[in-house]
């Protein structure tokens, strides 16, 4: 018997030894899902193309003053009409030719950028607000509530998505990019809604949220301080991929005229009038068709590489 106390308090002074860090070092911290998402994209080739190109996208938004000193709009029909790239003379305004109206392409290709930044950033904002609101409230509160919001879903989920863009850029005269915001987040706000709803129904079942009930916390704080940081991993991965689709979306309706208008400066205007000059010209359209692409493809790369980190069953 003496030697079994001996052997168990050996052993479990041996546990408390080893459980002590050692030379100072601080003990490991306690592992959490955005922890290992951090850990996980950081080693993601993937996650460091996309946001070197996304930093690089939004460098040229806010400063395309940086890239280029000619102005999109002003065009010289004496010198430069459909003037062929010169592709030796990086950065310059000939680099990427001109178009039917002597302005530089690769001018309007800079200052084309700020627009499709603009509006797929602020549509993913107001769909994820939006969406994260009404479904957070539509799971949590169940019933009658989640009833009501779930048909309205569904409603506006059974217009397709740019059919009903066009219907309501077709109300407005003038067509900003605040009314292409408006219109695209009208309708995109619906699968956001869905997935936060079904989201908030599984982590409400949690034990936490259960002691905070019981412990008298109220409803808003459980809905913040519990029930949000904990189901919003799905939805910032379907809004950073739809961020890409954004950008096509708002292409798409300038190129059919729906959109922003001339003179406005959009990669969709450009690439309208460059299929009118496609047999004479094709460099109009070629180059804002490949940073289109570039930029939709840096958008869903991003978008997978943050569901892989953040979804446990991908790794």
């Amino acid at each position: 018997m003496p030697d079994m106390i001996k052997t168990d308090t050996a052993t479990a002074e041996q546990a408390l030894v080893t459980s002590v860090p050692v030379d100072g070092a601080k003990p490991e911290k306690a592992r959490s899902l955005w922890g290992d998402a951090w850990a996980d994209l950081r080693r993601n080739p993937y996650f460091i193309i996309s946001s070197v190109l996304i930093f690089f996208l939004l460098l040229i938004s806010v400063f395309p003053g940086l890239f280029t000193s000619a102005d999109p709009t002003k065009g010289d029909l004496v010198h430069h009409f459909l003037t062929k790239p010169e592709l030796g003379q990086i950065g310059s305004p000939e680099w990427f030719g001109y178009d039917g109206q002597g302005r530089s392409v690769y001018a309007r290709l800079i200052y084309g950028t700020r627009a499709s930044i603009i509006v797929s950033v602020s549509v993913t904002l107001l769909v994820t607000v939006i969406g994260g609101i009404t479904g957070m409230i539509a799971g949590y509160f169940g019933g009658l509530t989640d009833a009501i919001i779930s048909r309205i879903t569904d409603m506006f989920f059974g217009i397709p998505f740019l059919l009903g863009a066009m219907v309501v850029l077709q109300s407005f005269t003038k067509r900003t990019v605040m009314t292409v915001v408006f219109a695209l987040a009208f309708l995109g706000w619906t699968q956001i809604t869905r997935v936060m709803r079904g989201s908030v129904i599984t982590v409400k079942q949690a034990d936490y949220v259960h002691a905070a009930k019981a412990l008298g916390a109220g409803t808003s704080r459980i809905l913040i301080r519990h029930i949000l940081p904990n189901a919003m991993a799905p939805v910032i991965v379907v809004s950073t991929i739809a961020l890409g689709g954004y950008v096509a979306a708002e292409a798409t309706l300038s190129y059919l005229g729906l959109g922003l208008a001339s003179p406005a400066i959009s990669w969709g205007v450009d690439i309208s009038g460059g299929a009118q000059q496609i047999r004479v010209a094709q460099h109009i359209l070629l180059y804002p068709s490949i940073m289109l692409s570039i930029t939709v493809l840096a958008f869903i790369m991003l978008g997978e590489a943050v569901r892989n980190a953040l979804d446990p069953k991908m790794r």
